[in-house]
């Protein structure tokens, strides 16, 4: 998977330009709509730069995130959950 080299901090924009290079039916300029949709959620300007939540988002790895978006989902720490990178999400890890 392509977008697994953008993993790390600092790439959010790079993560979702390849996210949406690589999905079938893909958009001609997929950084345009890369941007446009960081401005929809609030995470950039339309000037390209980051808003506050958008510098917490970018200084994120694609791990943090995807914690970070189950965590708000179901109201449970981002501890209790476990990364999967080929898929890009998190599930709730398994009580012991």
């Amino acid at each position: 998977m392509s977008t697994q080299k953008h993993m790390g901090k600092g790439v959010l924009l790079e993560r979702l330009t390849e996210q949406l290079r690589t999905q079938k039916g893909a958009p001609k300029d997929p950084e345009s709509v890369a941007r446009e949709i960081l401005i929809k959620r609030g995470h950039m300007t339309k000037d390209g730069t980051y808003t506050e939540a958008g510098q917490k988002r970018n200084s994120m790895t694609a791990e943090e995130r995807a914690k970070d978006r189950a965590a708000k989902k179901s109201k449970k720490p981002t501890s209790a959950f476990k990364y999967n990178p080929k898929t890009n999400t998190a599930t709730l890890r398994k009580s012991r």
